[in-house]
């Protein structure tokens, strides 16, 4: 794997897209497309700095809330454009069928990934005799390997098809032209394909699994702290999910300024392994929409600070 050098500009994260690119920086934000007539449809926006309207919300934890909610938004509104561009006119989606269709498919996931792991550890104890609520750590240790399980599951499946293993593509595009903005290199996309990694340690891959993992000490303490039936214990667990997330942020924060330290490295592993599903390599074609959404943020991002904010890519 190719690691980038400490970055000497502002970071810069993004999203594999329908057909494109999502490109994040600490001004604005832009997505660029593949039409089917072979063009590139670009658009850029401001980027919403709530952060500077209140000051507190730079402070750890609540920066790392903020930046994620952020990022959810402007990536729900990204999908929203590519899915639009790779359509014909008379095919486009309303933003209403588009949210309709995201807020199903949100609903959905929470379900399988939140309610159905705790499922699956109580049949596992019912068939058991040895296992128990009241052994909470071998609880949710098994529990977490469920989840975990079923997300590398899930993607390992959605990955065999044509159209998502495109969009892991664009995610190896991002990833790589990433990497080039972050040591400086001219945006040639022969150059970038040749040099860089598809593995990014800021990627959103590595961030979930974070998460996952997180979620094992969390819901240990919670049930340990809230003894009782389980839909309470369940209702302060995704009560949890803000703080877990604000946590994982400031890691993931952090491993991207020590990336040479062995360390953070091995920390690192288990996030970058999943990368090697979620990200694919890229055509030339794609990294060069990529550098296109590259370039439409990266000269509001010349003047800010470096490292200011670490948006996950």
């Amino acid at each position: 794997m190719t690691q980038a050098a400490e970055p000497a500009k502002p970071s810069i994260g993004g999203q594999a897209v329908l057909e494109g690119v999502m490109m994040r920086g600490p001004r604005s934000w832009s997505v660029a497309c593949r039409r089917s007539d072979n063009s590139i449809a670009v658009e850029r926006f401001p980027l919403p700095r709530l952060s500077e309207r209140h000051p507190v919300l730079k402070r750890p934890l609540l920066r790392g809330c903020v930046v994620l909610g952020e990022s959810l938004a402007i990536g729900i509104k990204a999908l929203m454009i590519s899915a639009n561009h790779s359509l014909e006119e008379e095919e486009q989606l309303s933003d209403r069928q588009l949210g309709y269709t995201l807020a199903v498919s949100m609903t959905l996931f929470s379900a399988v990934f939140i309610i159905l792991p705790v499922l699956g550890t109580k049949l596992i104890e019912n068939m058991f005799s040895g296992l128990s609520e009241d052994q909470p750590l071998l609880f949710n240790i098994i529990e977490g390997a469920i989840r975990l399980s079923m997300f590398v599951g899930y993607l390992l499946f959605i990955g065999r098809f044509q159209d998502v293993r495109r969009v892991f593509q664009y995610h190896g595009a991002e990833h790589k032209t990433i990497y080039a903005y972050e040591n400086g290199d001219e945006l040639i996309p022969s150059e970038i394909n040749r040099k860089y990694s598809t593995l990014h340690v800021r990627c959103g891959t590595n961030f979930l699994f974070i998460v996952l993992f997180m979620t094992i000490v969390a819901h240990f303490v919670i049930d340990i702290i809230v003894d009782g039936p389980l839909v309470p214990r369940l209702l302060v667990r995704l009560a949890a999910i803000p703080l877990l997330a604000g946590l994982s942020y400031e890691a993931i924060k952090l491993a991207s300024k020590r990336e040479d330290s062995v360390a953070f490295r091995l920390t690192m592993l288990p996030g970058l392994a999943l990368q090697k599903i979620t990200t694919k390599p890229p055509t030339l074609d794609q990294i060069e929409v990529a550098i296109v959404a590259m370039k439409a943020v990266a000269e509001d991002a010349a003047d800010e600070t470096p490292g200011s904010e670490t948006p996950v890519s």
